[in-house]
C-alpha cells in the first residue's frame, strides 16, 4: 500500500512538474492514466478504479476544468481495463503500449464528451481530438516504462503460508 501511495505522489509530480516541459506536439502525455491503465491491467477492476479515482482527483486539483472530471473518467477507465483484463493474452511485448493507446482515446473522448456535459463546451473540436490522438500516442510511448514501477508497486511481499504441495504445512 505505501509504495501505491509513493506512485500516486511520484505520478502527480511528474504530471504536474516535469511533463509540462516535455510536451510533443504540444501535447503531455497522462501518465496518472498510463498507471491506471497499468494497476487495472495487472491487480484487476476494484484497483484499478479506486486508484484511477485518486489520480484523477489529485490531477483535478491543477486542471482548470470542473473538479472531478479527470477522476470520473479515469474511474471508468481503471474499471474497464480491470474488467477486460482477464479476457486477453499478455504475452506480446507491445500489448501494453496498444492497450494504453486505446484507454487513451477512450479515457480523452470521455473527458471531451462529459465536458461538453457540464458545460466545457471549449472542449467540443477539432482541436481536442488531435489533442486527444497525440497523448494516446504519447501515452503508448512511455507504458513500457510505466508497467514495470507498477508492477512493483503492486507486488506482494508478505511471507506466504507454505504450500501443501511442497511437503510442508498442516
Amino acid at each position: 500500500m505505501i509504495r501505491l501511495a509513493l506512485l500516486l505522489v511520484a505520478v502527480v509530480l511528474l504530471q504536474t512538474a516535469v511533463f509540462p516541459h516535455a510536451r510533443i506536439f504540444g501535447v503531455a502525455p497522462e501518465i496518472g492514466l498510463v498507471a491506471t491503465v497499468a494497476v487495472a491491467f495487472i491487480a484487476g477492476p476494484a484497483a484499478g478504479s479506486v486508484f484511477g479515482f485518486a489520480a484523477g482527483f489529485s490531477l483535478d486539483l491543477f486542471l482548470q476544468t470542473p473538479l472531478g472530471m479527470s477522476s470520473f473518467v479515469w474511474t471508468i477507465v481503471g474499471y474497464a481495463v480491470g474488467v477486460l483484463q482477464g479476457a486477453v493474452l499478455r504475452s506480446a511485448w507491445w500489448f501494453a503500449s496498444a492497450l494504453t493507446f486505446v484507454a487513451g482515446l477512450v479515457g480523452g473522448t470521455l473527458f471531451i464528451l462529459l465536458g461538453a456535459i457540464v458545460g466545457q463546451g471549449q472542449l467540443w473540436g477539432w482541436s481536442s481530438a488531435r489533442t486527444v490522438l497525440i497523448a494516446a500516442c504519447y501515452d503508448a510511448l512511455i507504458a513500457p516504462l510505466v508497467f514495470p514501477v507498477v508492477r512493483f508497486a503492486l507486488r506482494d511481499e508478505r511471507p506466504r503460508p507454505a504450500s501443501l504441495s511442497s511437503g510442508q504445512g498442516w
